[in-house]
Formats: structure tokens, C-alpha cells, sequence
């Protein structure tokens, strides 16, 4: 029995044990097992960042794995600020409802009322469409902008909408960047004063700051499974920067109704148009007991899950991204007596670079690894080769992806998502019978997929013409 056996059923042992049986304080049990789980994580080399989990505002759980950086020379401690990504757009979701149970703003109030300089389109578009991500406003154009000046002298320009308003679901940047101009518009203040005298300053935040410089105190760097520092350069401004405790103390204060109302809160939560996708707060499930939400940035990771019925936080941050919605699911578990997993590292992360340099190359080294070392990466998870894939055709390596697509589908036949994922690519190239076939491959493994529908009835309209 090797090594990797012997940990998963020591841990699992740990993390199914009889409660009655136990007589030590109440939170021992699950700090032990959550403890075997992360000093893994660690070691494999699949987890370096900090972790807090609270229940009714006690502590359960607390360390910090890894360094501040990819050379290995500080280690991380409690006040250690990260960036979290996306998990940092609830603090404008959440000013725009501040604002508007104090009467500054209505949720149908329109772009236009705003002075941005928008075209007539900004008639139609309202701040509940931007709340949502129904807009139909696009995607920033990252290729030709630079700064936020750019961003909206782009958006003054942008002639039409890609859909009607509430018609369909677009989750962009654009609209994370004019709900801060509306605050900013409304209060006449910066958005950062805002929400620093409105959020951060009550809170009593005190390791938190927008837009860092790489010596501020405390902040980390992240760096990729090569321990290469990332550059962390950005188009937009207000990226927030916190220490675990802080975020921990924004989720408590949100969910117990200190910053909105109750009502407010579910408002934001469940997406007002389709009940399949993200509001602005992420995701909830079970009549909103359980709100989860997840922020990636460079290779910044972070993300918590939290049972609002119970009071129990589970936060996660880490400057390597890689397995953090896996453990944080893994804790989920133990905290609630059940059986969990123990992660893996990703292979996606690990061959990319070889990818992008020679896609040939990294297919060879897919399946040398998968050959010697299937106990050690993720070759049981088709998520790892599609989001490679999709990495790709963001950098505008699409054949390079239709090769990673293959690859996949060749790996996990019966997965519908993939053979989507491949239908885009051949589009994309403009292969245009390519993307037919495997659209309706995914919609035969999937009859549900819409989008597949959407592709199909697309590519025969080009056929037509």
C-alpha cells in the first residue's frame, strides 16, 4: 500500500469518526483533520496561502502555508494582503444597494441619467441589467485598451449592444467598471472613498487597500508552478487587496445585514433574469443557507463558502493559483461530518507553459505524466484539459486548442461541455462544418445544452446564406 493510500484513509478515518465518542472541545476534531488535509495540500505542492474557518464567530482553523512570493525567502502570516479577484466586485454590488435604500439610486434608473457619454443604447440599460450581467453590453477589449480612460472612451464608441437588454447573460468587466463610475457619479466622491468610509473604516478593516505598489507592506506576490513571479500588470483600477480576518469580517458583516438589508442581500444574491447563473455575490444554493463565490486574478486565487443558517466561513487565499475550490470543498465536508477528497495538482497548470510554447510538446508530456505519475495530477478531471483549451483560444492559439479539444474529447468521450468547447474553437477557425458536428454531439450527450441550440441554428444561417 503506498504512501498516498495510507494518507487518504488515516485522514478519512480522522474526518469520519463517531462525535459521541469524543471528548475533547468541540472544534479539535475538525481542526486535526482539516490540519492532515492543508500540511498535504502544502507539501504536494498543490496548495500555498492562507486559510480561516469560523463557526458562530469562533475559531476553528487557522494557518498560513508558503511563501509571499515564488522565491521561497519569506513565509506567509496573518496579515499577508492577496489580491481576490472577483470575489472584490461584491464591494460595488453592495454600494450600488447602499445606495439605493438610502433613495440615491432606483435599480431601474438608467446609464443615461449618469453623464457618461454613452450612446443612445445607454437609454435601454439599467443598473439591475448591470447587477446581472444582462446588459448585452461586450466584454472589455483588453487587446486595444490600456487604462480606464480607454475603457470608456471604448464604451462611448460602442455602437450597439450585443443583445436587447434582459435578453441573455454576458459576464463582463464593462459592467464592474460603470457600476463604480454610477457611485462615483451619484456621490460625488471616488469609488474607493466611497466604499472606504462606507465599508472599510465601520468594518474596522484594517489590512485592505486598492491598488497596492509591489513594496506595500504586507502585500504578496503570485507566481506560477514554476515559482515565476507574475508581472500584475492591469488595465482597470480599484483591484482590492485584503488579509484573511478582513475578508472574513466583509462576509460576517454582509450576511448578518450590517451593510444591507436581508432583503437586499437574497437581491443580490440570485440573479434576478436566470436562476442558472451568478448574481453579483457569486453563487447560493439551498433557499440561500449556502453562498459561495470564487475570484481569480494573474495567479491569485481565492474564494470561501458559507452556511449562513449555521455561521460557519470557510476562507481560502492563495498567490499559486491552483486546487483552492477543490480543498475548499474538501473542508466543507469535513466540517460537516462527510466523507471528502483528497486534491491533486493540476495538470493544466503544469503542462501550459509547454503548450504555449509547442503544443506537440505538451501533449507528450500529458501523457508521460499521466503514465508515470496518474496518483499525483488530475487526469480524472476533464475541467483541467478544457480550461487549458479555453486558455488557449483566449490567447488566440486556436489550433493550438482545437489540438487540446481533441485531446479531451479523446479522454472523456461522454462529456458534453467539451465537445462544446471544441464546436467553439472550430468556429472560431471558421470551420464551420467541424463546429456543426460537435455541437450536436454535445447536444445529444446534452439535450438541456441551450448553447449548443443557440450554435447550431447560428452555423445553419451562415450555411443558408
Amino acid at each position: 500500500m503506498n504512501k498516498f493510500v495510507i494518507l487518504m484513509l488515516s485522514l478519512c478515518i480522522l474526518g469520519c469518526s463517531d462525535t459521541k465518542t469524543q471528548k475533547t472541545p468541540p472544534f479539535e476534531k475538525y481542526y486535526t483533520t482539516i490540519d492532515s488535509l492543508m500540511q498535504y495540500s502544502f507539501d504536494k505542492g498543490i496548495y500555498n496561502g492562507n486559510i480561516l474557518v469560523t463557526r458562530n464567530d469562533s475559531l476553528v482553523y487557522q494557518k498560513f502555508f508558503g511563501y509571499t512570493d515564488g522565491s521561497g525567502q519569506t513565509k506567509l502570516t496573518k496579515n499577508s494582503i492577496f489580491n481576490i479577484g472577483s470575489i472584490g466586485k461584491e464591494f460595488n454590488a453592495v454600494s450600488i444597494m447602499m445606495l439605493v435604500e438610502k433613495g440615491d439610486l432606483q435599480l431601474d434608473d438608467k446609464l443615461s441619467q449618469f453623464d457618461l457619454g454613452l450612446p443612445d443604447w445607454s437609454e435601454k440599460v439599467t443598473i439591475k441589467h448591470l447587477l446581472n450581467y444582462v446588459s448585452g453590453i461586450p466584454q472589455i477589449d483588453y487587446d486595444h485598451v490600456e487604462n480606464e480612460k480607454d475603457i470608456l472612451e471604448d464604451l462611448q464608441l460602442l455602437p450597439n449592444l450585443m443583445f436587447e437588454p434582459g435578453t441573455n447573460y454576458n459576464y463582463n468587466n464593462n459592467s464592474i467598471f460603470l457600476q463604480k463610475r454610477i457611485i462615483e457619479s451619484v456621490t460625488k466622491k471616488t469609488y474607493q472613498e466611497f466604499v472606504t468610509e462606507n465599508v472599510i473604516s465601520p468594518l474596522q478593516m484594517k489590512n485592505v487597500v486598492f491598488d497596492p505598489a509591489l513594496d506595500y507592506p504586507n502585500k504578496v506576490r503570485c507566481f506560477d508552478v514554476h515559482k515565476i513571479n507574475c508581472e500584475e500588470v492591469s488595465t482597470s483600477k480599484d483591484r482590492l487587496w485584503v488579509s484573511i480576518d478582513d475578508l472574513n469580517k466583509w462576509i460576517t458583516a454582509l450576511h448578518n445585514n450590517k451593510l444591507i438589508s436581508k432583503a437586499s442581500l437574497k437581491l443580490l444574491l440570485q440573479n434576478q433574469y436566470f436562476k442558472n447563473k451568478e448574481g453579483s455575490l457569486g453563487s447560493f444554493h439551498d433557499s440561500f443557507a449556502l453562498h459561495l463565490h470564487g475570484g481569480q486574478s494573474w495567479q491569485f486565487e481565492a474564494a470561501f463558502m458559507s452556511e449562513l443558517d449555521t455561521d460557519l466561513n470557510i476562507i481560502l487565499m492563495s498567490n499559486n493559483k491552483n486546487k483552492s475550490f477543490e480543498i475548499i470543498q474538501s473542508v466543507h465536508n469535513i466540517m460537516n461530518d462527510k466523507a471528502f477528497t483528497l486534491p491533486k495538482k493540476s495538470i493544466y497548470r503544469q503542462i501550459r507553459e509547454t503548450c504555449l510554447a509547442n503544443i506537440d510538446k505538451g501533449i507528450k508530456q500529458y501523457h508521460a505524466l499521466k503514465e508515470s505519475d496518474y496518483d499525483i495530477y488530475s487526469f480524472d478531471n476533464p475541467n483541467e484539459l478544457n480550461s487549458l483549451g479555453k486558455d488557449l483560444l483566449s490567447e488566440k492559439k486556436i489550433e493550438e486548442s482545437i489540438k487540446i479539444f481533441l485531446l479531451a474529447a479523446s479522454e472523456f468521450p461522454e462529456n458534453a461541455n467539451l465537445y462544446n468547447s471544441l464546436g467553439e474553437a472550430y468556429y472560431t477557425n471558421e470551420q464551420y462544418d467541424l463546429a456543426l458536428s460537435n455541437y450536436e454531439k454535445s447536444l445529444e450527450l446534452n439535450p438541456k445544452n441551450t448553447k449548443a441550440e443557440e450554435m447550431i441554428k447560428k452555423i445553419n444561417n451562415l450555411k443558408e446564406r
